[in-house]
């Protein structure tokens, strides 16, 4: 006789043996040592001690089909509700094909005939190597459904603390660098009111002209950087992005908006106008469009917000690059509040951004901090 699995063979098998005759135990003890089994096996034929049993941990349950008041189906039915990941083996000196077809239907490794007992330690090393597979995928993709868990919390904390710290430079480009430009441009002025000379107040009106592009300057980046207008509420900073990108680009953009007053919960809004600020400067770069719409509406408790252009669209390797970070931060960023991104390139040409986000208390997963929530802390310490 062949064993299948040496390693199996060469350990001590514990084994649950449901049997209410002494002599077919020995049988089936015989059997699976003559097979060259190291086996540990205990009989039971009580229903209440067999269940009591199932609770500690074995290797494999071998069951006699006719037991006193119940069957072997009653074991393996409580196996099933319980969960227990042990391979059931059916041997029965009186089963039919129907019976054993309804076994293996609800769950039976595998089933024998009391007479013809040669395939038992096969049938048996078979069924407990297929459980331990089947074990060892569940916890394999149990790890792997950690694991993403703890890289979706890393990135969502990665996000929330970029924007903290886009907060803490947005401030002291405020308070250092635009009050030194502030201040340079009111001495300049003060100069060119009180020079006489000619090539002295070309010269300062020159420096004017280079400190205010300067101030402009730095508002557009802390606008970048921490976007302010989001206090007016998210509609009137899509209003305010939306019109300074086609000034700045020249590509016609649209936006409508179902509800300008919508009320939403912290870090949304934020998400929502990072989301459109990536998708905007996408198709300024990469699609060659000529037009850019944007569609935010509230319905059933879901935000949705769609950005779609006439361009060249995406195409599905695109999508599926190793380096494309910024459609993953985009996934990303929108899981910090419980949402999902769809990028697609509709049939008739562009491309098609949409931001869902249901606003469920439980659907917002912060990690901690309120990215919306300005603390006057940068992550790397105060200076």
């Amino acid at each position: 006789m062949t064993v299948p699995d040496l390693a199996q063979a060469a350990r001590t098998l514990r084994v649950l043996h449901v049997e209410d005759s002494e002599l077919d135990h020995q049988l089936i003890l015989t059997q699976l040592r003559r097979a060259g089994l190291q086996v540990d096996v205990e009989r039971l034929d009580a229903l209440q001690a067999v269940l009591d049993a199932l609770q500690r941990p074995w290797d494999a349950v071998i069951s006699d089909y006719n037991l006193p008041g119940y069957s072997g189906l009653v074991v393996l039915e409580h196996m099933k509700q319980q969960g227990l990941p042990v391979p059931f083996v059916l041997v029965s000196g009186e089963i039919g094909e129907d019976m054993a077809v309804e076994a293996m239907r609800n769950g039976a490794s595998d089933y024998l005939l009391k007479n013809n007992l040669t395939r038992l330690a096969p049938a048996l090393l078979q069924a407990i190597s297929a459980a331990e597979s089947q074990r060892a995928r569940v916890a394999a993709d149990q790890e792997l459904v950690r694991s993403k868990q703890r890289l979706h919390q890393l990135a969502g904390h990665l996000q929330t603390s970029v924007e903290l710290e886009r907060a803490a430079i947005a401030r002291e480009i405020h308070d250092d660098v635009g009050g030194s430009l502030t201040a340079i441009k009111f001495d300049l002025a003060w100069i060119d009111r009180h020079a006489k000379e000619p090539e002295v107040r070309q010269r300062v009106a020159a420096a004017l002209e280079t400190v205010s592009s300067a101030i402009d300057a730095s508002q557009r980046i802390m606008h970048n950087l921490r976007p302010a207008i989001l206090e007016q509420g998210l509609a009137a900073a899509l209003q305010w992005m939306t019109a300074r990108f086609e000034r700045r680009t020249g590509i016609e953009a649209a936006l409508r908006v179902a509800d300008d007053r919508m009320e939403l919960p912290a870090g949304v809004p934020l998400v929502a106008y990072r989301t459109a600020q990536e998708a905007l400067t996408n198709v300024s770069k990469h699609s060659g469009a000529t037009r850019v719409d944007l569609e935010m509406s509230l319905e059933a408790g879901v935000l949705t917000l769609e950005i779609r252009d006439n361009g060249r669209g995406i195409a599905a390797e695109d999508l599926a690059k190793e380096r494309s970070f910024g459609i993953r931060g985009l996934h990303e960023r929108a899981a910090t509040v419980g949402g999902w991104v769809d990028l697609s390139s509709p049939a008739g040409g562009g491309t098609s951004l949409i931001l869902t986000v249901p606003l469920a208390e439980d659907a917002i997963d912060a990690l901690g901090e309120d990215p919306d929530e300005d603390t006057g802390h940068s992550i790397w310490g105060r200076s």
